[in-house]
Parts: structure tokens; C-alpha cells; sequence
């Protein structure tokens, strides 16, 4: 569990990479008084809040009750027919870029965010579907899903990394850094992918793939093959 939670921070450097020309801009943005750059941090705040307050005060509980297949599998299947939903019902967008976001519908996709914390709902599925259904353009609402991946998952990795501080040890120097180079990688050319991908076409093949998932492994259970 601390190797998965560790490599995941390879993930997230390279979203930080993807959109390094775009975060450096920020940052000395700030620095300048850029009112762009402020709000653009202000709003990934925002955002941030609602599920960093919800997943710590409910960590344990989230880990105790919902781990589980049954909460995964259905879970998947619902996000799916969520995303069949929105994608038959399009409409206008009222947001077309990420600079042009703000607070309000900030807050509302940290509120979409929150889905996520339920194991089997994808974080940046809940946060760009959420993001479309508040009104970002598909651009935006994925860019801005990425940009709030940062600060989320570098929480949610660090707090369960110093959980499990007492299980690190000088041999499992090798299998992190391997696992987190490739992870990095992975991650990079994913990004790249999906961005490329809804330039061009909707998310119901993602839909698909979560029916199909969820369905797999109700069967496997039913079948015998246990918890």
C-alpha cells in the first residue's frame, strides 16, 4: 500500500511537467501581482477544500467501510451512467479556458471532487464530468482537473506516506525509484493522450470501460472467486 500511495507522486510531477510553461507563469505571476495569476491559484484553493477537510476528517472511516469490490463495482457502474448522461445532454459552455473559471464554479467542482473519495469513482472523471455539468467547455473542465490534481494528490500522498513512515526502509530505495520513474512516464504520456483524445471525441468510451470493469468482477464474485 505505501509503494502504491508512493508512486503515485511520480504522477503527479509529471502533470506538473506537462503544464510546467503554464504553472511557472503563475507562480511569477504572483510574484508580479497578476491578478490572472492570483485567481488562478485562489480558485485551485477553492477547489481543494472541500474533499482535503471531508477525506481527512473521514479518512479512517473511508478505508474501513467503502474498500471494498461491492462499493467499487457499483460505484463504476454508476459513474459510467453518469457520464452517458451528461454526454447526451450537451449544452452550452459558459466557461472556455481555465483563466476565465471562477470561484463559484471552483467551489463546484470541489464539490464534485468529493465523489471521488468513494473507491471506484476516478477523481479527474468526477472533477471534469462535474466540471461540464457546472459549465466548463471539455477543455477547461479537464485542464482545471489536472491543475487541482497537484495539490490533491500531493496531500493524499504525503498523508499516507507519513502514515506508513514506520514500514520505509533503506532497501525499498530500488523498487520506489523504479516504480516511480515509471509511473512518471506512464503519467506523462497519458496526459498527453487524453488531451489529444478530447479534442476530438466525448467520454463514453471511459463509460464503457467502467461497465465492462464492474460487471468483470461482479461476475468473478458471483463465480466464487471471493472478496
Amino acid at each position: 500500500k505505501v509503494f502504491e500511495v508512493f508512486i503515485q507522486l511520480g504522477a503527479i510531477l509529471a502533470v506538473c511537467w506537462a503544464y510546467r510553461v503554464k504553472l511557472w507563469a503563475t507562480v511569477a505571476g504572483l510574484f508580479r501581482r497578476s491578478g490572472g495569476a492570483w485567481r488562478f491559484w485562489i480558485n485551485l484553493g477553492i477547489a481543494f477544500l472541500p474533499a482535503a477537510v471531508i477525506g481527512l476528517l473521514g479518512h479512517h472511516a473511508i478505508k474501513h467501510y467503502l474498500f471494498n469490490p461491492l462499493v467499487v463495482c457499483t460505484t463504476c457502474i454508476l459513474g459510467a451512467l453518469v457520464i452517458f448522461w451528461v454526454e447526451r445532454r450537451p449544452r452550452p459552455a459558459a466557461v472556455e479556458t481555465v483563466e476565465a473559471i471562477t470561484p463559484r464554479h471552483a467551489l463546484l467542482v470541489g464539490l464534485a471532487q468529493l465523489a471521488a473519495l468513494i473507491p471506484g469513482t476516478s477523481r479527474s472523471g468526477a472533477t471534469i464530468i462535474g466540471g461540464m455539468i457546472f459549465g466548463l467547455s471539455r477543455q477547461a473542465a479537464t485542464e482545471f482537473s489536472f491543475f487541482l490534481a497537484i495539490p490533491v494528490m500531493f496531500a493524499a500522498s504525503l498523508f499516507d506516506l507519513y502514515q506508513g513512515r514506520d514500514l520505509l526502509h533503506a532497501a525499498d530505495v530500488t523498487p520506489f525509484a523504479i516504480g516511480f520513474g515509471v509511473s512518471f512516464v506512464a503519467a506523462l504520456l497519458a496526459v498527453k493522450w487524453l488531451l489529444r483524445f478530447i479534442s476530438s471525441h466525448n467520454f463514453v468510451p471511459f463509460a464503457w470501460y467502467r461497465i465492462v470493469l464492474g460487471v468483470v468482477v461482479i461476475l468473478y464474485w458471483l463465480r466464487g472467486g471471493g472478496w
